[in-house]
């Protein structure tokens, strides 16, 4: 009964972003929108990730599963993409690596600031 609640507390929440986006007057996913719901809820302690760690985990156990249908949509249109394949794969082959690139230095940032905070607090002492 507890793995139903947290179905129906997520479809919940992806309902509520498709409501929102209906909404608005412009095209706005409603599934970002229900992930920054998802997000306000957990901030601010109105949901616990014990609400929805059940749920949570098999969706994470389970990713793979997801992306089928997208794959089995490439190859649907396999012959349209053929012409385009090469620049297509340097695109995504470059853009992984800016984004490889953009995320470490993102890390190494937040790690430098927050090893200087510490030094910092702890010359204040």
């Amino acid at each position: 009964m507890k793995i139903i609640l947290q179905i129906g507390v997520v479809l919940g929440i992806c309902l509520a972003g498709e409501g929102i986006s209906l909404l608005l007057p412009i095209p706005f996913p409603g599934s970002v929108i229900a992930m920054i719901l998802l997000f306000l809820l957990l901030l601010s302690g109105l949901l616990r990730p014990d609400h929805i760690r059940q749920k949570s985990d098999f969706l994470l156990q389970n990713m793979a599963f997801f992306f089928i249908p997208a794959g089995v949509g490439i190859i649907e249109y396999a012959d349209s993409l053929l012409p385009v394949l090469l620049p297509l794969l340097l695109i995504c082959l470059v853009t992984t690596i800016l984004t490889f690139a953009a995320s470490s230095l993102t890390a190494r940032l937040v790690i430098y600031l927050q090893e200087k905070a510490a030094a910092s607090k702890k010359e204040g002492e």
